[in-house]
């Protein structure tokens, strides 16, 4: 078997300081005022700092991809593009390639922030809401539903759907000898939003899609869509992209991917 048409997908986001101004009556205070407020009186509801979907915004969305014509890796828009254009992007890509989507806790998180996104921004996705209707191939196999396989949630389908198995992607990923997060984590984006550092966040959302797509290589060694052979002769695609990529935070990461761990 080859692997072909699968997006891997993760999406970095930041509280949406515009929203909390009008929310909690904030005018007048900085963007990281804003957002401390917002943090501590979601941690006053719940115990934790972090905010309930409707109240992130997306500053990062990265793919991995691969296609009958090869694999890459790479950020939509550029750094300073508009949350609006990232989000149509993404949905844009679902509209002409009809891929399968590979996500860790994409339907968790991931997924339902750019649904949020998408109507906030009157952003179009007919082909990622299709259930049927129109097209019968997606009747019984869609994006939406949980157990279809257009989009996989490995965390999910990794853990049996139960939520006392998962596991994160930095553990996922350091258990398959890959290397997991580099750089940075969740927690750090949005001081990095605040500095201005958008390449970082990109550059960690991009290695944060290729842990990912890893992993659902092995996912599919593991349940016999690919043999060993043919996993090896994927995982070098990806090592020969990163080689010649010419980017140092690839080559980070292809530095820390000892190849015994294929």
């Amino acid at each position: 078997m080859t692997i072909s048409n699968v997006f891997a997908f993760d999406i970095e986001t930041v509280p949406d300081v515009e929203f909390g101004r009008r929310r909690h009556g904030l005018e007048g205070l900085t963007d990281k005022q804003v957002g401390y407020v917002m943090q501590t009186r979601q941690r006053e509801q719940t115990g934790s700092e972090f905010l309930s979907l409707e109240q992130h915004r997306v500053v990062a969305i990265s793919v991995a991809m691969r296609t009958r014509d090869g694999f890459k890796a790479w950020s939509l828009g550029e750094p300073d593009s508009p949350e609006a254009d990232l989000v149509r992007r993404f949905f844009d890509g679902i509209e002409r390639h009809s891929p399968t989507l590979v996500s860790w806790n994409g339907g968790g998180f991931d997924l339902p922030v750019l649904h949020y996104r998408a109507l906030r921004h009157s952003v179009q996705a007919h082909r990622y809401w299709e259930m049927g209707d129109e097209d019968p191939a997606f009747r019984w196999n869609n994006y939406l539903s949980r157990f279809h396989w257009r989009h996989v949630d490995l965390m999910d389908v990794l853990s049996g759907f139960q939520g006392r198995g998962r596991v994160g992607l930095d553990a996922m990923a350091q258990l398959l000898g890959l290397p997991g997060k580099l750089g940075m984590t969740g927690e750090g984006v949005w001081e990095a939003h605040i500095e201005g550092r958008s390449a970082d966040i990109r550059h960690y959302c991009e290695t944060d899609v290729i842990n990912t797509y890893l992993v659902y290589l092995r996912f599919e060694l593991m349940r016999g869509r690919l043999t060993h052979d043919e996993h090896a002769r994927e995982c070098g695609l990806v090592r020969d992209w990163l080689a010649a990529a010419g980017e140092p935070h690839l080559a980070r990461f292809l530095a820390a991917w000892p190849a015994e761990t294929e």
